[in-house]
């Protein structure tokens, strides 16, 4: 089965992540919110699937194209 790598498409700080490894979600449920120039922008699940990893922490910077979530696509 192939996995889905959901990437950062801006450079800011993960201010939250809303899900933990195990976690079943479904396309478009919010899995990290990052904080760029005073904004919250939430970074979205791009299918349904299983969270296999989570690549970075709360409070850590990231740049544009950095992996954040990798999906198990399917539920």
């Amino acid at each position: 089965m192939s996995t889905e790598i959901i990437e950062s498409e801006i450079a800011g700080t993960v201010w939250k992540i809303e899900v933990s490894p195990g976690d079943t979600v479904e396309e478009d449920d919010v899995l990290i919110i990052l904080e760029s120039m005073k904004m919250e922008i939430p970074v979205l699940a791009t299918t349904d699937g299983t969270v296999a990893e989570i690549h970075v922490a709360e409070g850590e910077g990231v740049t544009e194209g950095q992996p954040l979530v990798t999906l198990t696509p399917g539920v």
